[in-house]
């Protein structure tokens, strides 16, 4: 979230919808999660590192696009997310950004089985969907359909809920998702909005950030301290999965003396950042 001040009326600062995604793996020493580099020359957030995420498009919505999720309505996902209608886009919006973003597809064949994207020929065939989806060419549903394969929405988990807090010159309210990675597929950043991908344990990013050469906004610091509490990408999922409800975030940004001050509900001191 910028933490810029400045804005003549915050009240008129739209707040757009979005999805973001933990995308999780056991790794040698334990639990991993996959975050991105924003370009440096991004308007939002440059240089810092991410998880897989955007706003919630149009086309992320609509009845044919429910038809190709596996698991998952439109009525089950709006209860979760709270809104009346429209839910299941948040889903959606996840699986597009993950795909455009990091280059891992959230799909399932016939058998229920994650697309294997390490055979060449696959490879290379959706390596021009990711690129045809990300430049606005193609809508992933149809991508999805013409593939023969499901959106896996019912292995995407619904964790927390962060909104920016006024005085930012761009406002999300954003749906954060925890996810296991599809084995047979390797994250690839896409070297416009991102130019960067690793693995990285929670705790091993909490201290480089610490230490001053990873740089996140604070959500995401929030979500690595979430889920450094956990030992494997079982558990996390395991833990998301029986959430009964997820509550918003909203932060407020405080400016004093020693800088700006980033206070959540129910804290008086907050964290400077």
């Amino acid at each position: 979230m910028p933490m810029a001040f400045g804005v003549t009326d915050p009240e008129a600062v739209p707040v757009r919808d979005a999805s973001t995604v933990m995308l999780l793996r056991d790794g040698l020493e334990g639990l991993e999660v996959v975050m991105l580099r924003r370009n440096l020359r991004s308007a939002f957030v440059g240089g810092a590192y991410v998880f897989p995420g955007g706003g919630v498009d149009p086309d992320d919505g609509g009845t044919d696009v429910a038809g190709l999720c596996v698991g998952r309505d439109d009525r089950t996902a709006s209860a979760a997310v709270g809104v009346d209608t429209g839910g299941l886009a948040f889903w959606v919006a996840a699986v597009r950004e993950t795909f455009e973003e990091a280059g891992l597809l959230l799909a399932v064949d016939d058998d229920d089985a994650f697309i294997d994207l390490h055979r060449p020929d696959i490879a290379d065939r959706f390596s021009e969907h990711r690129r045809a989806v990300d430049d606005g060419q193609r809508r992933l549903a149809d991508v999805v359909e013409e593939e023969g394969l499901r959106l896996a929405v019912d292995r995407i988990h619904y964790f927390s809920r962060w909104v920016t807090p006024l005085g930012a010159p761009r406002r999300y309210d954003t749906r954060f998702f925890v996810a296991v990675a599809p084995p047979a597929q390797t994250a690839l950043a896409d070297q416009r909005e991102v130019v960067e991908h690793l693995w990285v344990r929670p705790a091993d990013a909490l201290r480089r950030s610490r230490q001053g050469d990873f740089e996140m906004i604070f959500p995401t610091v929030r979500s690595l301290e979430a889920l450094e509490r956990f030992g494997s990408a079982g558990e996390v999922v395991s833990h998301a999965a029986a959430i009964g409800q997820v509550d918003a975030v909203l932060p407020t940004m405080v400016e004093d003396q020693g800088g700006i001050r980033i206070v959540l509900p129910g804290d008086t001191e907050g964290t400077y950042v």
